[in-house]
């Protein structure tokens, strides 16, 4: 204690006489805290110049100030040493010599002891002792000084018992500050409560918020290229478009050509005009025996057998044959920009293939699903699995565990090891017991389908057919459903992603999707998977 009482001593500076703060020294060697030495300073200067407060050296300019970095370490550690000790910082009141902690504060004395003192002191009941404080004033009445110790609820004010009694809170309801203090105390914690509770809400609201951002950010970091190859991906179809569009019009140009029959008309129209001059020359003729006399005036008078025929040919090339098939042309367009603008829905709408799964309860017995309920494939090797109402008894067929009843899903099919598929979307109603062929997925109106049969493929629902041409030129088969708009697409998932067809209708029940494999196997995709190159 001593040994910290002289070091302490050593730590004061000689103008505030207190511990430094932010020390600095002259040349001398001296220190002072900053804010001190610079406001001695301030009142030297002039003719006398400067001097050192402490040992009177002189400087003649205004002396730079180093701070000691060393003697700060030192305050700081021995600051934090004391405040270890007592804790709280405040020292006994009665121990002039040398800084002791204070064990408790006195709130009658107004003083704070340590061991040593409060072992003297008075234990009479107005002697109230509470942890190390310098605020007791507060603990008194600012009229009666006297100690604070009840609590008015009326007037929510500390009160001392001469107000209690007396006073403006005579008559109040009162309580002791350890009542009042644990009723405020538990009134915080319900708030507190609430605050955690809503703190929590609120974390919870904000990692999603964030978890919403970072996949935003995700979906959106290459979406600047990809519609960048979008837009080089429609320019190319339009070049085609227009390209396949003008061949349409220089083709019909050249089928209706009428030139032979003008180059025709043309000589006849000379060798008419030349008979007619003829027949003018003669008519003009005065001796009757020359007219009579002429041999070939009777290829003059001849009209040509084939005017009726050439006529009804001029007639029919005109009326029928003469003009340019508009209404073909504008379906050709009309067909190849709507395929362009189904391209563009499949890139920004098909981001996400649907996570579906098969129904082993609906599979026909000849018929192995795979233990991620993914592939079906057929084998010769009936199962034995219940005949229950939901399976299909007579054909390999089998429908997802999903159905779909609203909003926009996509999925994709992998045929790459099946020669005799169908695949697509059926309701729920269909037959399964029975049917013969109808059952079958496409030939009824409760289904349809992508069929391929022999190398040949085709689009089928209520048993009609919509041949593919060109055939598929990859193994994936993408299948899209808006529900609300009645559409079922299906798509060649090539490079460039080709649309294949859609279905327009009004959905009356919830959709599955429905495979049939006749032979091999085919497999439904999963995850993400994005329609672009």
């Amino acid at each position: 204690m001593l040994a910290s009482a002289g070091l302490r001593q050593e730590l004061d500076c000689s103008i505030c006489l207190d511990i430094y703060t932010d020390p600095v020294n002259l040349r001398c060697g001296h220190n002072f805290c900053r804010v001190c030495i610079d406001g001695v300073l301030d009142t030297q200067g002039g003719p006398g110049g400067y001097s050192c407060p402490q040992c009177r050296e002189e400087f003649q300019d205004r002396p730079v100030l180093q701070r000691n970095i060393t003697l700060r370490n030192i305050v700081e550690t021995f600051l934090a040493s004391q405040l270890e000790e007592g804790k709280t910082g405040i020292f006994c009141t009665y121990c002039y010599h040398s800084p002791v902690p204070a064990v408790k504060s006195c709130l009658m004395c107004e003083a704070s002891l340590c061991d040593n003192h409060l072992g003297v002191h008075s234990k009479a009941p107005e002697h109230v002792l509470t942890d190390p404080t310098t605020s007791m004033e507060n603990r008194k009445c600012a009229i009666h000084r006297e100690l604070l110790k009840y609590y008015c609820t009326e007037d929510s004010a500390c009160i001392c018992v001469s107000y209690s009694l007396a006073g403006e809170h005579r008559g109040h309801k009162v309580e002791t500050l350890d009542e009042a203090s644990e009723k405020k105390k538990q009134k915080l914690r319900n708030v507190l409560q609430k605050l955690m509770t809503e703190r929590e809400e609120t974390e919870k609201r904000v990692q999603s918020l964030q978890d919403r951002r970072r996949k935003v950010q995700e979906k959106s970091a290459d979406l600047p290229e990809r519609v960048t190859a979008l837009f080089i991906e429609l320019r190319r179809q339009l070049e085609d478009l227009e390209k396949r569009v003008l061949r349409n019009i220089s083709s019909q140009e050249e089928r209706i050509s009428l030139s032979d029959l003008i180059h025709q008309l043309e000589i006849k129209k000379k060798d008419l005009s030349r008979k007619m001059g003829d027949i003018e020359e003669l008519c003009n003729l005065t001796d009757p025996l020359t007219v009579l006399q002429q041999s070939d005036t009777g290829d003059l008078c001849d009209t040509e057998e084939g005017d009726d025929e050439d006529r009804e040919r001029h007639d029919r090339l005109l009326h029928d044959g003469g003009d340019l098939d508009v209404s073909g042309i504008s379906h050709t367009l009309h067909t190849g920009l709507s395929d362009m603008i189904k391209g563009v829905n499949v890139f920004f709408y098909i981001q996400e293939a649907s996570d579906i799964l098969l129904d082993v309860n609906t599979a026909q017995n000849n018929l192995q699903i795979s233990d991620d309920m993914k592939t079906v494939s057929r084998s010769d090797i009936e199962q034995k699995r219940p005949q229950t109402p939901e399976r299909f008894q007579s054909w390999f067929q089998v429908l997802s565990s999903q159905s779909f009843s609203s909003g926009r899903h996509y999925w994709e099919v992998d045929v790459s090891e099946s020669e005799y598929y169908r695949v697509g979307m059926c309701y729920p109603s269909i037959e399964r017991r029975g049917g013969g062929m109808q059952a079958w997925f496409g030939n009824n109106n409760k289904s349809w389908c992508l069929r391929r049969y022999r190398g040949v493929c085709s689009l089928i629902h209520d048993n009609k057919q919509i041949r593919i041409s060109p055939n598929l030129s990859s193994n994936r088969v993408g299948i899209y459903v808006d529900y609300e708009a009645g559409q079922l697409s299906f798509y060649d998932l090539c490079d460039p992603i080709r649309h294949l067809h859609t279905f327009t209708t009004t959905f009356t029940e919830p959709l599955h999707a429905g495979l049939y494999v006749q032979m091999g196997s085919i497999t439904i995709s999963g995850g993400e998977r994005r329609c672009e190159k």
